[in-house]
């Protein structure tokens, strides 16, 4: 019908492998239900691994491959088999570096040289990159200047606004999440990326859980969506389509992305 408003909403970055039993099936329900394409980044192999298991359940999870700046250390020596699932993989991610969680300098340089190797297989591959930045935003930036990926999504960015400046410079996606009903400085760095590079995420399900409230969930979405509305003066359901209209623009983009079933499947509906 003209002019019907279809409700499709997109989580960019998400962790489907760390739902269990009662907490998975209501998940993959919500997700089913509100036809939510859900973009489901990896800490390690083993949770990519999984990933792939409860991605085969439903129609609209794309499970990606990266080792989360936490557990870099431990395959900093392993490349050859990560180098072989980012060739399976359609968006490299959640890659990085941390310096605010981890307070261990010694963890920094394998940090470094595993999120340097993701960055170069991205570029190698013409493959999007999902990026953690917390406490080392410069250091990101830094390095996304130098090895330059051809689309990069900036996961759950809290860091300087001049640093924020810089990234939007790059061309880079942000997402934004369950923060934003609970922090100023999240409301205003929402304010200032362009409307036309603003994403959605939950980061479920442990985000809401970090900021004290119940473990997270995939209908999430529609407060992300509704504080999103509020702070750049919109709509919900205009800010629904800009999500969407911008996540389908980065997908056009990408010979990757665009090819995944999942994702032919949630454009088409």
């Amino acid at each position: 019908m003209k002019g019907k408003f279809i409700k499709m909403l997109i989580d960019c970055h998400a962790h489907i492998d760390e739902y269990r039993g009662t907490e998975l099936r209501k998940a993959l329900n919500q997700i089913s239900e509100r036809k939510i394409l859900t973009m489901s980044v990896a800490m390690d192999v083993p949770s990519y691994r999984r990933a792939v298991k409860v991605a085969s359940r439903t129609a609209y999870i794309v499970p990606a491959f990266g080792v989360h700046p936490w557990n870099a250390p431990q395959f900093s020596g392993d490349l050859v088999e990560m180098k072989e699932l980012t060739i399976r993989t359609p968006m490299i991610g959640e890659i990085g570096l941390d310096h605010h969680f981890i307070e261990d300098k010694s963890q920094y340089p394998k940090q470094q040289k595993v999120f340097e190797f993701f960055l170069r297989e991205a570029v190698d591959q013409n493959k999007a990159v999902n990026v953690h930045t917390k406490g080392a935003e410069a250091d990101v930036l830094t390095a996304v200047k130098e090895y330059r990926p051809p689309r990069v999504i900036v996961h759950w960015y809290s860091g300087p606004m001049n640093i924020l400046e810089k990234f939007i410079e790059t061309g880079a996606y942000f997402t934004v999440g369950v923060q934003i009903g609970r922090s100023e400085k999240i409301r205003e760095l929402a304010r200032r990326i362009p409307v036309g590079r603003l994403l959605t995420e939950t980061d479920g399900p442990g985000a809401a859980r970090h900021l004290g409230g119940l473990e997270g969930m995939p209908a999430d979405l529609e407060d992300v969506i509704e504080h999103l509305a509020a702070v750049r003066n919109v709509n919900r359901e205009t800010m629904e389509r800009t999500v969407r209209e911008n996540f389908l623009g980065l997908v056009d983009n990408d010979p990757y992305l665009s090819s995944c079933e999942e994702v032919i499947k949630w454009r088409s509906e």
